[in-house]
């Protein structure tokens, strides 16, 4: 009875999600208020908050505006942590009850949509990995794996790699549960030309219930995530972005499970921007099981070689701070929100001739358990 309920539900996602991308494809996005450009070229959509995307799914039906419950030590403001900038709102903002939309326009990235296939995790991820690494996904990542976590934190510099067309490189986290199919929330940074239009550096977000398959997206690009927030865009640029040698521009990503209501929050940088729900996943909707951080990259081998693509910095690890990209002051929770350090990690590098990894932990310091990641991709050593 459950698979055929479970079947149902994708069925009608599925025509949904389309639905929805059809509608924004290049296109005023429905309920839009105000439209606001900014200098570097994102248009964005005050959109009404009860007409977002998020409220064509079958299973969402209610708005929670903030969380019942926060991590011990969390701010519970939109004070900025970080010195993040987003264009579009130096001059404008969105009207209160509206909630910021960046519009795409890029038509191959929608006609593709169902066809790719950004990512994947789970409890059978150490197989799985291995195998889509042969398919072009390449890794580099540490990983905390016990039995139950409520979320997760962290703080990353932000690079601006250099990618090859109808590639990506992302620096990110990863929460995931895998019963009974592999639901993962995603976040982070990344380049992505042939998904933004451009090969600037933008803020993510993706998730799926059901391993990638039918359900999930990046962004707003279908019903799922509920945005509360009105002064963050989902998707814009990060500017300015760390530079080799020089000054480290960071972001900070703090995911919760709100314990009375179930969702899964997103802090940003300070800003309590929103929510997947519950409803939407199957073993998410509990909890989750592992939690990861680090790098990936899409690898096409288009010139019959190992791709250019960089990850991170363009630089491996041991080069280190300021050249480097990192992560660090990760964090775990539990059931009590209770953030700690994570247990036992590991990692998973699949291809350490062009992109490698290593972790520390130094708890009562700037960097806390951090990770030093990446690589330039092809070279004398990487073919």
């Amino acid at each position: 009875m459950l698979l055929v309920v479970l079947i149902a539900f994708q069925s009608i996602y599925h025509v949904y999600g389309n639905e929805t991308i059809n509608k924004s494809l290049g296109l005023e996005h429905k309920g839009t208020i105000k439209t606001i450009e900014g200098d570097n070229g994102d248009i964005i959509d005050c959109v009404d908050i009860y007409q977002q995307p998020a409220f064509d799914h079958p299973l969402i039906n209610d708005l929670q505006m903030e969380p019942n419950t926060y991590p011990i030590g969390t701010k519970m403001n939109s004070t900025f942590e970080f010195d993040i900038r987003q264009d579009w709102n130096k001059n404008e903002e969105c009207p209160e009850e509206t909630i910021p939309i960046r519009r795409n326009t890029n038509t191959s990235y929608y006609n593709d949509y169902h066809k790719q296939t950004f990512s994947m995790m789970g409890d059978q991820q150490n197989q799985n990995i291995l195998q889509r690494s042969s398919g072009g996904h390449e890794y580099a990542m540490a990983f905390d794996e016990g039995s139950s976590y409520y979320g997760t934190q962290a703080v990353f510099n932000v690079w601006n790699p250099h990618v090859e067309r109808n590639e990506f490189s992302s620096s990110q986290v990863w929460i995931t549960s895998s019963s009974p199919s592999i639901n993962t929330i995603e976040a982070g940074w990344i380049v992505y030309p042939s998904k933004f239009g451009d090969t600037h550096t933008h803020f993510f977000i993706y998730w799926t219930a059901d391993n990638y398959q039918r359900t999930g997206c990046f962004d707003l690009d279908c019903p799922g995530f509920v945005q509360t927030n009105r002064h963050y865009a989902i998707g814009t640029t990060i500017s300015p972005f760390s530079t080799y040698g020089g000054n480290s521009q960071e972001i900070s990503v703090n995911i919760f499970k709100d314990i009375p209501s179930g969702n899964w929050w997103l802090q940003v940088s300070g800003y309590m921007v929103g929510y997947w729900p519950k409803s939407i996943f199957t073993g998410l909707a509990d909890h989750a099981t592992d939690v990861k951080w680090g790098g990936e990259i899409l690898n096409s081998r288009t010139r019959g070689q190992h791709t250019t693509t960089q990850m991170g910095s363009g630089h491996f690890f041991g080069e280190g701070y300021r050249k480097s990209s990192f992560i660090r002051q990760l964090k775990v929770a539990d059931a009590g929100l209770f953030p700690r350090e994570p247990g036992y990690l590991s990692k998973i590098v699949t291809t350490p001739s062009c992109y490698n990894l290593n972790f520390w932990k130094n708890p009562r310091t700037m960097m806390g358990t951090h990770v030093y990641f990446g690589g330039p991709g092809f070279s004398s050593i990487c073919k």
